[in-house]
């Protein structure tokens, strides 16, 4: 084969040239920020700007402040990309996918002891935010149902919950009107308790909310005692008040590890049950769940059969538009796991915190806020620093750790906690790794006569 000299000057540029990436032109020059470019440049170059600056965030394997999940098996990985472009609310052109969303749901209903004769339902969701907002809306609707066919008012709804739940609990009081009836924390409790409970609702209550696995301690409501409470106040004032548990943290947890612990349908008084799939279900962000015991849980008039995307489609839900490869990925560690693959994981991870919180009680330097641990979680506080968990937090970054440092609700504002969230890939070595640069952390702050200053304002704690 002969090869003849070309014109150059009828040969693009970009054919002409042929450069490493930090040769090119895009590398001298400042990255577009607040304005887009009128030129585009090629994509090697986008990809390596925007990857070199991403280096910049945590390492997310460092990172012990969020419980959402940073890794997960190669398969997963590939099944997540073959659906990264799937909408999922679009049932008629992606059938199998919300299938696969039918699987999930009866099995968490399974998996959360719905009863045999209860017809259950559920949908995915973004995360737990959007499936609290589901399930406290539609207990807001049957009761204004059960209200109005009473012939009673219906104009003032509250709901009642403690100050251990979730930011996301009092944005559904404020967005959608209903009173709100937070409980103040007690120092050395952190949860509510039936009493509590007992002394705020009433006829308008829409709802009780109860947490297994909190936030800010990772601690379980006593919602056993809260359901009799409940059970108890029907028969004797008439007042039909339903349980949702914000599962978030420990709906896949408990099951696994607890497996007689009543908290769930097995209760008469848990109609809706929220559980983060990116969380403790060993999923990637952001994947949530939404169970109601019973279909008649669920009013009707809240569901919308829409037909535009060809085919008709029921939906439930605030966010429309949603991905669908978390929902397969889901469905992936449901059946590549089963029961005792979690089972195995969550033993892991419980081994793991039981040995971090032993460690950091028998230094004599720390005190477990959580001594009954419900949620691979350690939750600590100074006993006689004269430096605080913030500052302790900010000298961990150092090293690369994210360890977040915060003070409790009302009432128990006043104490400062530090909160180490173990998850399936923080193993022994990681634990004893990470005791090793606490230590370090106090004893440098100890030595230098470090004293507390200005609290800093919470983190963010999202679902």
């Amino acid at each position: 084969m002969l090869s003849e000299k070309l014109d150059l000057g009828k040969i693009k540029k970009s054919e002409r040239e042929n450069t490493s990436t930090y040769g090119s032109r895009y590398f001298s020059e400042s990255i577009p920020k607040y304005e887009m470019p009128e030129d585009g440049m090629p994509a090697k170059a986008a990809y390596q700007l925007i990857d070199e600056e991403l280096n910049l965030d945590g390492n997310p394997a460092l990172n012990l402040a969020s419980f959402v999940t940073t890794w997960m098996e190669p398969e997963a990985d590939q099944l997540i990309m073959n659906s990264i472009g799937k909408n999922y609310v679009d049932n008629d052109e992606y059938p199998q996918t919300s299938k696969i969303q039918d699987r999930v749901v009866n099995m968490l209903a399974r998996l959360f002891n719905a009863p045999h004769d209860c017809k259950s339902v559920g949908t995915g969701t973004i995360g737990s935010s959007e499936a609290i907002m589901l399930g406290l809306l539609a207990h807001k609707w049957t009761w204004r149902k059960r209200r109005e066919a009473e012939g009673k008012s219906w104009d003032k709804p509250n709901i009642v919950m403690g100050a251990d739940v979730h930011t996301v609990w009092e944005k559904f009081a404020k967005y959608f009107d209903v009173e709100l009836k937070l409980i103040p924390l007690k120092r050395d409790v952190y949860t509510i308790t039936a009493e509590d409970v007992a002394r705020e609702v009433d006829e308008n209550t829409i709802a009780v909310g109860a947490v297994i696995g909190t936030t800010f301690t990772g601690q379980m409501d006593p919602i056993k005692e809260i359901n009799d409470l409940l059970v108890e106040i029907k028969k004797d004032r008439g007042w039909d008040i339903p349980i949702h548990v914000d599962g978030a943290s420990g709906g896949f947890v408990a099951p696994f590890i607890f497996p007689d612990m009543e908290w769930d349908f097995r209760l008469e008084q848990v109609k809706s049950i929220n559980v983060s799939g990116h969380k403790y279900g060993l999923v990637y962000p952001g994947v949530g769940w939404i169970i109601f015991k019973d279909k008649s849980d669920l009013p009707e008039d809240l569901i919308f059969d829409i037909n535009y995307l060809g085919g008709l489609m029921p939906n439930y839900s605030l966010n429309f538009s949603k991905g669908s490869s978390t929902i397969i990925a889901q469905y992936y560690n449901l059946i590549r796991l089963g029961k005792k693959g979690y089972k195995d994981i969550m033993t892991n991870m419980f081994d793991n915190t039981l040995y971090l919180a032993g460690e950091l009680q028998n230094s004599g330097k720390f005190e477990l806020i959580n001594k009954n641990i419900i949620v691979p979680l350690v939750a600590v506080t100074l006993k006689e620093a004269d430096f605080s968990v913030f500052q302790l937090s900010e000298k961990l970054r150092e090293k690369g750790w994210i360890v977040p440092a915060y003070t409790l609700p009302a009432d128990a504002e006043d104490v400062a906690v530090l909160r180490i969230v173990v998850k399936e890939n923080f193993g022994r070595d990681m634990v004893e790794m990470l005791l090793e640069d606490l230590m370090e952390a106090y004893d440098v702050l100890e030595k230098k006569g470090i004293k507390a200053g200005k609290e800093q304002d919470n983190p963010t704690l999202l679902y």
